[in-house]
């Protein structure tokens, strides 16, 4: 009968290439009673936009199926039903605008289906226009906002509302008469399972985990391709799902069974305790270093322990990566403070700015390592570091004392 939507998007305008990143879809019948839901991140195959808004993490969009993979459900659960949305206009645009990628025209559109906001002037006159809002007016308690989910059950509760005090028939009969005769297109679904967001207290397993157990291990493991790549992933003591990634892939490429893999971290961790200790000395600064490091290594306190043990006697200690003055950094992402303030900043300390990552980039800084703008795919392409703004300012810190001393 209704299909409540709501949809998380990387941006407000179609016109500046915002793809969806979340769709929901609450089915209701004709008293308002829920009949089912579905939820689903959408990888849109960018940047995705404000993250401190809607709260979805790269990590989580990269990995769920993207709109051309999801159209054929879509129809499936819209086709026969009367779209409703709290600002139908927004979540509509998005809708036909991601289907006519796709070379598609939907039935989707303000004329056909109900917008719980305009509704409001009807049956809430005194409230404001946000969802929450007419939820107030009507007596129905706070949601969580910016998940499409929990917007979605929301703006179903408050539909339902409406229709208690629309009574039968609806003045809208018309609409829900069309929408069960109108063609949608053609669109085959592929049975892809929904991904839905992460909840805050999951972990994603270690790579570590990911890596086959092969025999026999190699006596002599080709290393200088892993290790590079470890580099660049810990330039940020942090190994983002993206870098995880590609460390798997290297490794698999290489040959190395699991144990290889885990005698190069611990070799790797030999070699950064060498460095702590050139000056005889470890601080407690450095120590929490190193523990980081080996966490993220799968390593132990422990194996730090070792390691620092042995550095009196190892060899090969890893040259520390550093920003130097004339490096071209770029930055991506949303920030805050704004990107102009970040690079405003370096070019004040004589970092070279680009709006552009090419070979000559020395750094990409993105507010979430894990994106998958087109900054990032290219920096990827050259094997130049992302890394978050903390740590950025940290490299860009230590680069203003090693000039000073």
């Amino acid at each position: 009968m209704y299909a409540v939507v709501d949809l998380e998007t990387t941006g407000i305008r179609t016109s500046w290439h915002d793809r969806v990143l979340e769709i929901a879809v609450v089915r209701l019948d004709e008293t308002g009673r829920t009949v089912d839901e579905w939820c689903t991140l959408v990888n849109p195959d960018r940047d995705l936009g404000p993250q401190e808004i809607h709260g979805i993490t790269a990590a989580e969009a990269r990995r769920a199926p993207r709109f051309a993979d999801l159209a054929g459900q879509i129809v499936e659960r819209l086709a026969g039903h009367t779209v409703v949305a709290h600002n139908l206009i927004f979540d509509a645009g998005f809708l036909t605008a991601e289907f006519a990628k796709l070379g598609y025209q939907v039935p989707v559109e303000a004329g056909r289906g109900l917008c719980t906001m305009r509704l409001a002037g009807h049956f809430l006159p005194a409230a404001a226009r946000s969802l929450q809002a007419c939820r107030s007016a009507a007596g129905l308690g706070l949601h969580r906002a910016h998940s499409a989910l929990h917007d979605a059950r929301a703006a179903a509760e408050l539909f339902a509302f409406y229709l208690r005090q629309a009574g039968h028939p609806a003045p809208w009969a018309s609409l829900v008469h069309e929408a069960q005769r109108v063609r949608w297109p053609a669109v085959v679904g592929n049975g892809l399972a929904p991904v839905t967001r992460r909840r805050a207290e999951d972990r994603e397993p270690h790579f570590l985990t990911r890596l086959v157990d092969r025999l026999p291990r190699l006596r002599d493991p080709q290393e200088d391709a892993y290790l590079d790549l470890l580099d660049r992933a810990l330039l940020d003591r942090h190994i983002s799902a993206i870098e995880a990634d590609q460390l798997v892939a290297t490794a698999d490429r290489l040959g190395l069974a699991r144990a290889d893999v885990e005698a190069l971290h611990r070799g790797y961790l030999t070699s950064l305790a060498v460095v702590a200790l050139q000056d005889q000395i470890l601080t407690a600064a450095e120590r929490r270093d190193l523990d980081a490091v080996a966490g993220l290594l799968g390593l132990t306190a422990g194996d730090v322990d070792r390691s620092l043990a042995d550095a009196d006697g190892a060899a090969g200690a890893r040259e520390r990566w550093r920003l130097s003055a004339g490096d071209l950094v770029v930055f991506t992402g949303s920030m805050t403070p704004t990107r102009e303030v970040w690079e405003d900043t370096a070019r004040r300390h004589g970092l070279d700015v680009g709006g552009n990552v090419t070979k000559k980039t020395r750094l990409l800084v993105a507010a979430d390592p894990d994106t998958m703008s087109g900054k990032a795919k290219k920096a990827h392409q050259y094997g130049v570091p992302i890394v978050h703004p903390t740590a950025y300012r940290t490299m860009l810190d230590e680069m203003l004392v090693a000039a000073r001393v």
